[in-house]
């Protein structure tokens, strides 16, 4: 089962030009957007860009295909997963 899920994932990439164009394949979906940050989805977890006067100037889901310009400040992936209610003590510790 691994592998078919596997088959159905986009390959990812990023390149960052300059820290002024980053194009991304790979992306599902994007949740929010504004000239300071923009979050998206891809197979891997989710994508965090934050920066300033950021534009997306391209995107295409079907594809998987984004490109965005703007000045670059940080990208940051996390997890699909959920955190658990535990706590912090626990999620430092695991």
């Amino acid at each position: 089962m691994d592998q078919q899920t596997n088959a159905n994932k986009m390959p990812h990439t990023l390149i960052l030009d300059n820290r002024k164009i980053l194009t991304l394949s790979g992306i599902s979906n994007v949740d929010s957007f504004d000239e300071g940050s923009v979050v998206a989805y891809t197979d891997i977890g989710e994508l965090s860009i934050k920066g300033n006067n950021l534009h997306i100037a391209k995107l295409n889901l079907d594809t998987g295909e984004m490109v965005l310009d703007g000045e670059i400040v940080s990208m940051i992936y996390s997890n699909n997963q959920n955190i658990s209610s535990k706590g912090i003590l626990s999620r430092l510790f695991r």
